[in-house]
């Protein structure tokens, strides 16, 4: 099938599914989807949405600089990170190069503040957010906020979206749901109305 990508993704972008408020790599997994009608949007696809991406999600200062290699490895990890995901809904083994992946991000800089000394205020912690580190404390960020995900008690209620064909992954937090947003959950209940009444007898 011919996707076709939606040019202002921003607005074109699903509401935050189910899950994404708690898990920022949730969200992060979400920010390409499949939509009705052949289309799709990614909001990493440029440097500037990706940036824009980051400096919302508090995991970079917004004057950062980002260049598209930046963005190419946010894509990559996003990819490695939605294995995983899919892996642990569908109840398989993860894919040994997701799991070296997000390892290597998880690993790449330190994700805790560090220890620091000035002579006016003596030893204490900083955050340290190098500009030319920044998207490695992001990935950073993002891989143990994975890594707690699929290994926490909320990994059980790992869902994909239940309305085809949207792609995303959610959190249940009630019932059975499978949807990511209102939107999906009424195209899959107008979709199986039409299929009851395609079934009835004239």
């Amino acid at each position: 099938m011919n996707e076709t990508v939606i040019a202002d993704a921003a607005q074109a972008a699903l509401p935050p599914a189910p899950g994404a408020d708690r898990y920022r790599s949730l969200d992060f997994a979400d920010t390409a989807a499949t939509l009705p009608a052949g289309q799709s949007y990614d909001l990493l696809a440029a440097p500037e949405s990706a940036m824009n991406w980051l400096a919302t999600h508090d995991l970079t200062a917004p004057d950062v600089q980002l260049y598209e290699v930046c963005a190419e490895r946010m894509r990559t990890l996003r990819g490695h990170v939605r294995a995983l995901l899919a892996a642990r809904v569908d109840g398989t083994a993860p894919p040994e190069e997701s799991l070296r992946a997000v390892n290597e991000a998880l690993t790449a800089v330190p994700t805790a503040p560090l220890l620091a000394w000035d002579g006016a205020q003596g030893l204490r912690r900083v955050q340290a957010h190098p500009t030319d580190q920044a998207v490695n404390h992001a990935l950073a960020t993002i891989a143990a906020d994975a890594a707690d995900l699929l290994t926490g008690p909320d990994a059980d209620l790992l869902a994909a979206c239940g309305s085809a064909p949207c792609d995303r992954f959610l959190v249940r937090t009630h019932g059975r749901r499978h949807w990511c947003s209102t939107r999906c959950g009424d195209r899959a209940r107008a979709a199986r109305a039409y299929a009851r009444r395609t079934r009835s007898p004239e």
